[in-house]
């Protein structure tokens, strides 16, 4: 029996994953994340993987990452760099090398490194720990492919099907080094191969041969490690990314307002799971069609919206460009849609697996006409249900579509969440005609107070109207070509939007006093709160402001931007942000911090950037 390694207690760790595309990164990563948010730690992942449908293997471009920070208590950011690298390929280590901490722990599997792969990652000599200058006793090299083939030896699998479990022996590696509890890892892989419970029993036994592994010959470290979890609010948690939070977001405000969920939706990277986890769900009365284009998509939710269906459409920036004269129907015909742009990088096709900020403007101002959309920006993978939830109540509220603003960072990230009661969740009452209106009813008679005009379901005996995409008199609901007419209905229109209530904008930190006053939106809220504490860690007075609600804007958002002498606005686009605050907020002169990467932000730029800011 091999001797008890010491146990050492950590408050955080980062672990990157890489290989392949095809080595199960995601999977072996996102059951790590999983098995940790099971135990309650805190965790914020972040999947980095190319836009190649299958990159040739063991080259540079194919190369896959999934990285995960825990914690003790909340985690914002899924760190800049990590503490354990498992490279999986030559290529693996050589792009993924520059995310590692200088002592970071490395796991090899040395059965992936000979000279034809080092070849394909460009090495230039054998010895590929020396020419990336990596110490050899920080790396646990594992002839893991062979491990994994004697392992499965007797399973009656073919030798490709026993190379895709490479990653479970990995993963049970890290479980080793991190005393994580298998029973967890089994219960994850049963239930996703319910279905094929043979594969299931064999990747069970080749994590717990990695286990193993490390258990029996210690692997070179000199402790393995635990984070426990600390003030654990009492609850059912789940590991979930942003995508699936703004599924159930969606389909929770559905049942609270009493109404069919409708989404049309057209694939596109990254926001294709929206549609794949609402399909899941037709018992709770949830309608998706996957349409022939992004045009149609839009266009079958605006027939659900008039249909009195609560109706969503999901894409990505090409896709709101597509998408925008149907928008525009619904922002003529004040129907309620809730529109999910979740963001990466352009222009064009772009970046279409990475993430940046730069729809902001095209959300705000991409249609033609004076045509006002409240917009909302998630800030994390969580928050994307919490963020859905009340884009769809401001829509049945107010009878307006609405924008959802999240990203490939937040949408494809994931983070522990505390499963929410609905009786907990704020009501919802769409604006439905009143039964004094019956046989009166126009489709444009609005509340004196909130300009919302009255929603009225197809069907509904005294309540027949017509609505189009050509301008209506505001009392009759005929068209209308009237200037006077046209004039007072762009004014309601805009009123109406601005008239919608949102929480007033807070202020964190050293918000009485702060030498400056970091301003975000949205998915940067991890790295600038991170970059915030680190900073007043130094001794700075430092304070900051997200914003969630970009338009309207808070009430308050004025007096916060004007009330602190130095403000930055951090953003990942080249200013939209900033730029929409100088319209909204007359003499708001701020810095800027602008970054378009495809990345997310790197905590210690923000900390270097803001303290040059502050001294300057």
């Amino acid at each position: 029996m091999s001797e008890q390694l010491e146990v050492k207690e950590l408050e955080q760790v980062v672990v990157r994953f890489s290989g392949d595309s095809g080595d199960g990164m995601q999977l072996a990563g996102s059951i790590f994340s999983t098995v940790s948010a099971t135990v309650g730690n805190g965790i914020s992942t972040f999947p980095d993987y190319p836009a190649d449908i299958r990159a040739p293997q063991g080259s540079l471009t194919g190369v896959s990452g999934y990285q995960v920070h825990i914690g003790t208590g909340r985690v914002y950011t899924p760190g800049d760099l990590c503490d354990v690298l498992v490279a999986m390929n030559a290529a693996a280590l050589k792009t993924q090398y520059r995310y590692s901490k200088p002592q970071a722990t490395i796991i090899i599997d040395t059965d992936s490194f000979g000279p034809n792969d080092l070849k394909k990652a460009e090495f230039n000599s054998d010895d590929y720990l020396l020419e990336m200058g990596i110490d050899p006793d920080r790396v646990i090299a594992c002839p893991i492919t062979k491990m994994v083939k004697d392992c499965l030896a007797d399973s009656g699998m073919d030798n490709k099907a026993v190379l895709k479990c490479r990653n479970m022996f990995a993963l049970g590696l890290v479980c080793w080094l991190f005393n994580r509890e298998l029973s967890l890892v089994d219960d994850f892989l049963r239930d996703k191969f319910k279905k094929k419970p043979i594969i299931a029993e064999n990747n069970i036994k080749v994590v717990h041969a990695g286990y193993d592994y490390g258990h029996n010959v210690h692997a070179s470290v000199p402790a393995t490690y635990r984070i426990e979890s600390k003030h654990k609010v009492p609850g059912r948690y789940m590991d979930i990314t942003g995508n699936k939070a703004t599924a159930y977001g969606l389909m929770a405000a559905a049942e609270r307002a009493g109404l069919k969920l409708f989404l049309g939706s057209y694939p596109i990277t990254p926001a294709t799971d929206i549609l794949h986890e609402l399909s899941k769900h037709k018992s709770m009365g949830v309608m998706t069609v996957q349409c022939e284009d992004e045009i149609s998509g839009c266009a079958s939710a605006v027939g659900a919206a008039f249909a009195g269906a609560l109706a969503a459409t999901s894409t990505s920036g090409p896709g709101i460009c597509l998408k925008s004269e149907a928008i525009n129907l619904a922002v003529i015909d004040e129907l309620p849609l809730v529109v999910i742009d979740v963001q990466r990088g352009g222009p064009s096709t772009g970046l279409p697996t990475k993430s940046e900020q730069t729809d902001l403007l095209q959300a705000l101002y991409g249609r033609n006409g004076e045509s006002p959309m409240p917009v909302i920006a998630a800030t994390s993978p969580t928050n994307c249900f919490d963020a859905a939830y009340m884009a769809a109540k401001i829509a049945l509220e107010h009878l307006t579509p609405v924008i959802l603003l999240t990203d490939a960072f937040i949408a494809n990230g994931s983070s522990a969440w505390l499963l929410p009661k609905m009786e907990e969740l704020p009501e919802i009452h769409p604006h439905y005609v009143t039964e004094e209106q019956k046989y009166k009813y126009t489709p444009y008679q609005r509340d004196p107070e909130t300009s919302v005009r009255y929603w009225a379901i197809p069907g509904q005996e005294g309540y027949q109207h017509i609505l189009g995409g050509l301008e209506k008199d505001g009392k009759t609901g005929a068209i209308s070509t009237n200037p006077e007419n046209h004039n007072e209905m762009v004014v309601e229109r805009y009123a109406k939007v601005q008239k919608i209530p949102v929480p007033d904008l807070v202020v964190e930190g050293d918000k009485d006093d702060a030498d400056l006053l970091i301003v975000g939106f949205g998915s940067t809220y991890g790295h600038l709160y991170s970059a915030m504490t680190e900073l007043q860690g130094q001794g700075y007075k430092v304070a900051l402001a997200q914003f969630q609600y970009i338009n309207p804007l808070p009430r308050n958002a004025k007096d916060v931007l004007l009330k602190y002498k130095k403000v930055v606005v951090a953003e990942q686009n080249l200013g939209q942000f900033r730029a929409y605050l100088r319209i909204r907020v007359y003499g708001f002169k701020p810095y800027k911090f602008n970054q378009v990467k495809g990345q997310p932000f790197v905590v210690s730029e923000l900390v270097n950037a803001f303290k040059e800011i502050i001294n300057s």
